[in-house]
């Protein structure tokens, strides 16, 4: 048993998947990577993300701690995401994470229209 901020996991895995799982976390670690960027970068980084979603994950990702927002005291108002230690230190996970994915996409038999249904 783990206990992170009052929360029980059964492992690590279910730890580490309830901080960075889910379908935009990892994307927005990963444009993130070494690049301060401004919302409307990222929204474009990922355009099937709805503004409410990219808000929400941005949020939660700051909140453990893996994203930093810095608010830049200007007229108009400036406000840019980036990694924390902890943020970056994922880097390496993410980039085998997309390795994989390659491989996998490499070594699959293309699949033709019959066969999909």
């Amino acid at each position: 048993m783990i206990t992170f901020k009052n929360i029980q996991y059964n492992c690590s895995m279910e730890l580490t998947l309830d901080l960075i799982g889910g379908k935009w976390k990892s994307l927005i670690l990963w444009h993130l990577g070494d690049n301060a960027l401004r919302f409307s970068e990222l929204k474009k980084s990922l355009p099937k993300i709805t503004q409410k979603m990219l808000t929400q994950q941005l949020r939660e990702l700051e909140a453990s701690g893996l994203v930093n927002r810095h608010i830049y005291t200007q007229i108009p108002p400036k406000v840019e995401y980036s990694l924390t230690p902890d943020g970056k230190s994922l880097l390496p996970v993410l980039e085998t994470l997309c390795q994989w994915g390659l491989n996998y996409a490499n070594t699959m038999e293309p699949m033709d229209e019959k066969n999909v249904k």
